[in-house]
């Protein structure tokens, strides 16, 4: 008979938290969250108050380190999840998993190991599936399976906007279990991409579309209606009529399938929405770009309001170049998208705050896995450990603002960590403003 509990999760490599609240979404406490970045601990201690936030390189840590900084302790762990970063290739000769480029990799297998979990799910770019990265997978396999681990050899690449996000997102999940427990199935698509061209079956066909990006944003303010979003992420702001899908991320309907903590906000104040100055150029120039088209100076791409979002990427730290990612253009008004905009094609609900600065929120919803996908994910774990979740009757109110306003070092001062840990990002004009 299934039993009705909160599951025990474990997120490394959190960032601001999409997998974390995916997993929440699903049923999981997840008690400890371990993050390298300062910035990304603060933004998600504020989003996830009530667990442990762990300000740390995954190559220092251990997994008693973890149990003992956390309410974890002695329990026994359900699911470890996490994408680490891979940058080596499969070399003649060599095993990818010696090159150091690898390492965070090999970190988080050990981790696994370390806390031995009922489950574990790796995050990853899809190219790990193509050509000679594949030597890559068949090398993390081996080394879980030689370890008491049982991992599905039948590995997928999961596209977001099969999941309910209006955005065409790719990424791989592989998913392993301790010897003996039942492996988990991979969860099967429930919408199809809006204006989608190309399908591979005519079951998927038969499914309804994704949200679009109006059903998405439509609803939102005009950031650029107020000019107290010229100097700060938030004001006091009229809403429209929002779709089923901006008003589930409002918070005006709930889900029978959502099993997160309720946060307490003013549901008044849209956040995350700070402006940004284009010039009159660059306006006249993404008003006369068509929507599905590249804007040919900026290279953005300008939505389409009736198709899906194409992928959001987080910009490159300052050893490499220091670039801000290409925003998407508006698909009605001649500007990039807010961060909040760029929240909801991602499935964050509005009560998520992300750093108040554009630099930092775009980098903090690019790097994250979308909450809907994760959620689609960690459902399939809580299936095969037979519980039913619990929707918690307490309700959580985010109060303290200083955690998404910190400048680096006082993030890295809050946490004891070097300011350098991350490095610094040098300012350079954007294109587009």
């Amino acid at each position: 008979m299934s039993k009705r509990r909160r599951p025990i999760g474990v997120d490394l490599f959190a960032g601001a938290g999409g997998m974390t609240l995916g997993f929440e979404q699903a049923g999981f406490d997840v008690l400890a969250a371990v993050e390298i970045d300062p910035i990304h601990c603060a933004t998600h201690e504020f989003n996830f108050p009530f667990w442990s936030v762990i300000c740390q390189s995954v190559i220092e840590l251990t997994g008693k380190e973890i149990r003992e900084r956390s309410k974890i302790k002695d329990a026994d762990i359900d699911v470890v999840f996490g994408g680490p970063p891979c940058q080596g290739f499969s070399l003649m000769g060599k095993r990818a998993l010696d090159d150091p480029r690898n390492s965070l990799v090999s970190h988080f297998m050990r981790l696994v190991l370390e806390l031995q979990p009922k489950y574990f799910v790796m995050e990853n770019v899809k190219g790990l599936t193509l050509g000679k990265h594949q030597q890559f997978l068949t090398e993390i396999i081996a080394e879980f399976q030689l370890h008491g681990y049982v991992v599905e050899n039948n590995y997928q690449v999961l596209n977001a906007s099969y999941y309910g996000v209006p955005q065409n997102r790719e990424r791989l999940f592989l998913l392993g279990c301790r010897e003996g427990l039942p492996l988990p199935e991979y969860p099967i698509p429930i919408t199809k991409p809006a204006k989608a061209k190309k399908l591979k079956s005519k079951e998927l066909a038969d499914l309804p579309d994704s949200p679009t990006v109006w059903d998405a944003i439509s609803d939102l303010p005009e950031s650029e209606d107020y000019i107290e979003l010229l100097k700060q992420d938030w004001c006091i702001a009229e809403y429209g009529k929002p779709s089923d899908y901006s008003s589930f991320l409002r918070g005006l309907t709930s889900s029978d399938r959502d099993y997160s903590y309720v946060r307490k906000y003013n549901q008044r104040i849209l956040t995350s929405s700070i402006r940004s100055n284009h010039s009159s150029t660059s306006r006249s120039r993404f008003a006369s770009t068509r929507p599905g088209d590249t804007e040919a100076i900026s290279r953005f791409l300008k939505l389409d309001k009736d198709g899906v979002c194409n992928t959001l990427r987080a910009g490159t730290p300052s050893n490499r170049g220091a670039f801000t990612s290409p925003r998407p253009i508006h698909p009605i008004v001649p500007r990039c998208i807010t961060v909040r905009e760029a929240a909801r094609l991602h499935s964050y609900p509005d009560w998520f705050r992300f750093h108040t600065t554009k630099w930092h929120g775009f980098r903090q919803i690019g790097n994250s896995v979308p909450p809907l996908l994760a959620q689609a994910v960690a459902n399939k774990i809580i299936h095969v450990l037979d519980v039913k979740p619990i929707k918690p009757r307490n309700s959580i109110e985010l109060i303290d603002d200083s955690l998404i306003n910190y400048k680096m070092a006082e993030a890295a001062e809050k946490y004891k960590v070097d300011p350098h840990v991350i490095e610094p990002r040098v300012r350079q004009k954007e294109t587009a403003e």
